[in-house]
């Protein structure tokens, strides 16, 4: 499976501090917000990435993250000349994808909760048609919503409903088997001229391939798109982090977990950054890790 992450967009609801910085480049807590995204897909077993983001802000990500090789990673980079849509990720990654199945985050998404990894690694597997993740929320009108059988099959999808029938929003994580390219080629813009993924979605709906996973209790999923939920989401990552001794989505300890790199290579990543605490981590966890 190929991975995608969408960091394109115009992040204007957090004016000014994007009036010259790409959103995902912000820090959450003690990291950039990138990392949140790229490390859900490593934990998928994924290792080739496209980040897709706005020209200018491309030679930001390529400082940050080079070609991933540091992490046992592929990251190549594409531009989005405008923002016309989720679905647009996919005519723009389409030679990155290569006929294959592919995995698509919104650079702006953090999740985080127990055996996060299985789940990913178990859906990730032999994806046939479309597998969403639906989240419980107190306001399902805000979103998209998923509607389920009994065997978790999704029949329906709403955008921001006045009456929701679920309340499980769709995230914005989501994997395609090899046809998403060809859905999002004949997609149609939207009124308000854009290539929504809900559409991508809603065709996997209508000839019954699409599977919605619950992400209950014990899980959190942020979005950071505004100065609340942006703050809100360092909070939780700061506090868990310093009750538990651990770092949430640090790209070097997953990337030793998941074998992409061995404990020396995560020891030497962490001594170049030994003059801050997330360097000072990554080689405690590198000199204490036992496969």
């Amino acid at each position: 499976m190929k991975g995608i992450v969408l960091a394109g967009g115009r992040g204007t609801r957090l004016h000014p501090i994007t009036a010259a910085v790409s959103k995902q480049l912000l820090p959450v807590s003690d990291k950039p917000m990138i990392y949140y995204p790229i490390s859900v897909l490593m934990l998928a077993g994924i290792r080739d990435i496209l980040l897709i983001s706005s020209p200018d802000q491309l030679p930001n990500y390529v400082r940050l993250l080079g070609d991933g090789s540091r992490f046992g990673l592929n990251i190549s980079y594409a531009a989005q000349e405008s923002p016309d849509g989720i679905a647009q990720a996919f005519l723009i990654g389409a030679s990155h994808i290569g006929g294959g199945p592919s995995a698509l985050i919104l650079g702006d998404n953090i999740f985080h909760g127990p055996s996060f990894s299985e789940v990913l690694e178990e859906n990730a597997r032999d994806v046939k048609g479309c597998v969403l993740f639906g989240y419980p929320v107190s306001d399902p009108g805000r979103y998209g919503v998923g509607l389920t059988d009994e065997n978790g099959r999704l029949i329906s999808i709403e955008e921001k409903p006045e009456k929701p029938r679920s309340n499980r929003a769709i995230t914005g994580l989501y994997f395609y088997d090899s046809d998403v390219v060809d859905i999002a080629e004949n997609l149609k813009p939207s009124e308000r001229g854009e290539l929504e993924i809900t559409d991508v979605n809603l065709a996997y709906v209508r000839e019954g391939r699409a599977k919605l996973v619950d992400l209950g209790r014990g899980f959190a999923w942020l979005d950071t798109g505004t100065p609340e939920t942006l703050l809100q989401a360092g909070q939780y990552v700061q506090t868990l982090e310093q009750r538990q001794g651990v770092r949430i989505a640090c790209l070097e300890e997953v990337a030793l977990r998941m074998d992409f790199i061995d404990a020396e290579q995560c020891y030497r990543l962490g001594a170049e950054q030994a003059q801050s605490g997330y360097g000072q981590y990554v080689m405690s966890i590198a000199s204490s890790y036992q496969r």
